[in-house]
């Protein structure tokens, strides 16, 4: 008997009454002690900020550079936003509901960007397309001497868009897989076409993971420093960086609230999104509908997935070969990769997705199933962490360290810990869309027949919603395997991963030397891309 069998069985033994859906006493204690966590790194801004002087503060905010970064940054996060629901929507339809050749390659593909960090695809980018890049040698025999520049507003928006796009294509990836399918064929019988079917019926039920991806991105463009940084684009993240660069820690506390302004609009968004759903996003079960039959589209279809698996990952991976083949120079002792490198990565990652699939699920949960005016806040308090910059987070951990908890200054335990901050939010937000799918009678079915609560959940919703589990924690170990700032501030003295000596041997000029850690970044991130396959065969 299949699972959704089983609990459509519980829900017709079941008296069909109503208990609720408020969420437990004790669920609300648990998801309050970890707010005050998540915000408690994020209090030293406003600490700072009070003891400044007002006219400073207003000096600051008000600046002309403020302003135009401001601009930048608005500009920035809309493009990318924008951009990634163009790519990640239409790749999500085609590898989930059409007839599309390959579809698993295509799947894979479309989600292994995200293993790519932005700071190499940046350093990618730049290689290929800048004015000395090996796409302006290859054209200059034909005499095309210049090229459009690379740098700037659209450079910097190609790049985020290109490597932050999964996180919608995974969110609504997982919402179709879960999307009972009778719904679209009940509106296809009243002689809906397909296109009326979707947007009738499926995008509003699509549409929370598809917010939920879209958020995540839009965060995503607004702390990320590496690649504004090297497409020489101002953003706050960069002047962030500056004014910590030059011990300057009370201006970028000014500017790091500035920040989180942005990033409370953002959340406002999406918390208007999510209030408009009207109970949809509901599923009874595991049920799809029939395949799209793609025909003439099917070989522009093909070279849409093609075209953008080449530009996210072959021209990655050739520029990082090239380098490769090209070094001939050796490091310096001081500059040797060893195998200490990848364990410290993939433990430190496999550490914090784990804690934040634990964290997690009481947030959600909450989130989605929770009735009182203050259910919501765990979640909107999380992706404060995730707005903010690696660095900023650094600073505020250190600050706290050295103030409250000086025998963890420089421990892993505080590194895990900014990592949990950090990307919490990817987690919550892929085990909530789970959590919605499913549907509230099963639960109330299971207590009518005499499950206490906590065996309700495990028996009846834990089942359902595993995939968006494995899907967040999957997200979690991947973004920490590419964390920068945070680990070069936060690690103990004598740890190194992979990350940090991609840093440390790119600043010493030793370029080549960058491209087999990159690849393995590539490579042992790319695996965790298998637990989201696994599940979605169950």
């Amino acid at each position: 008997m299949g699972a959704s069998d089983r609990f459509e069985r519980l829900r017709e033994q079941a008296s069909g009454e109503t208990t609720g859906s408020s969420a437990p006493r004790l669920l609300g204690v648990v998801t309050l002690a970890v707010s005050i966590l998540l915000i408690s790194p994020i209090l030293w801004l406003f600490v700072h900020g009070a003891g400044m002087e007002p006219g400073r503060i207003v000096e600051l905010v008000v600046s002309e550079t403020a302003t135009e970064v401001t601009l930048n940054t608005l500009v920035l996060v809309a493009g990318v936003t924008i951009a990634s629901l163009f790519i990640g929507v239409p790749l999500a339809i085609l590898t989930v509901q059409t007839d599309l050749p390959f579809r698993r390659f295509w799947t894979v593909t479309s989600a292994l960007p995200l293993v790519v960090p932005s700071y190499i695809g940046a350093f990618a980018f730049v290689s290929a397309f800048g004015p000395r890049g090996e796409l302006a040698d290859l054209l200059a025999p034909l005499g095309i001497e210049q090229l459009p520049t690379i740098y700037g507003l659209h450079g910097t928006v190609l790049v985020l868009t290109l490597f932050t796009y999964p996180y919608v294509f995974l969110t609504t990836r997982a919402s179709l897989l879960s999307f009972d399918g009778t719904v679209v064929e009940a509106a296809r019988t009243l002689n809906h076409t397909r296109w009326e079917a979707f947007k009738r019926v499926t995008f509003p039920q699509i549409a929370p993971g598809i917010a939920a991806g879209a958020l995540l991105v839009a965060l995503y463009a607004l702390s990320d420093f590496g690649t504004p940084a090297i497409m020489r684009y101002d953003v706050f993240t960069r002047m962030i960086y500056n004014e910590q660069q030059a011990r300057n820690v009370d201006a970028a506390a000014v500017l790091s609230m500035l920040l989180l302004v942005m990033a409370m609009g953002i959340l406002l968004v999406e918390s208007r999104i999510n209030a408009s759903r009207d109970g949809a996003y509901v599923s009874g079960g595991d049920r799809r509908p029939g395949e799209i039959r793609l025909g003439y589209w099917k070989l522009p279809a093909t070279l849409f997935c093609a075209a953008i698996a080449s530009l996210c990952l072959v021209l990655p991976v050739g520029i990082l070969t090239q380098w490769l083949v090209r070094s001939g120079t050796r490091p310096p002792g001081g500059f040797s990769f060893g195998i200490s490198h990848v364990a410290n990565s993939v433990g430190l990652a496999a550490a914090a997705a784990g804690i934040c699939l634990v964290v997690a699920l009481p947030v959600a949960y909450l989130s989605a199933r929770g009735t009182g005016p203050l259910s919501s806040l765990p979640e909107r308090l999380s992706y404060v962490g995730y707005a903010v910059p690696g660095v900023v987070i650094g600073l505020a951990l250190i600050y706290l360290g050295l103030q409250f908890v000086p025998f963890l200054y420089q421990s892993v335990v505080v590194l895990v810990f900014a990592y949990v901050v950090r990307f919490l939010p990817q987690a919550v937000g892929a085990t909530e869309s789970s959590i919605l799918q499913v549907d509230p009678s099963y639960i109330e079915a299971a207590r009518s027949l005499g499950y206490a609560p906590l065996s309700a959940f495990r028996q009846v919703v834990l089942p359902l919603v595993a995939p968006g589990i494995a899907a967040g924690a999957a997200l979690v170990f991947l973004t920490t395997m590419k964390e920068l700032p945070a680990t070069l501030m936060l690690r103990p003295t004598g740890f190194e991963t992979i990350v940090t000596y991609i840093w440390l041997v790119r600043g010493a000029a030793y370029q080549g030397q960058a491209a087999v850690p990159a690849l393995i970044l590539v490579g042992v991130s790319g695996l965790s891309m298998l637990v989201i396959l696994r599940q979605e065969g169950n």
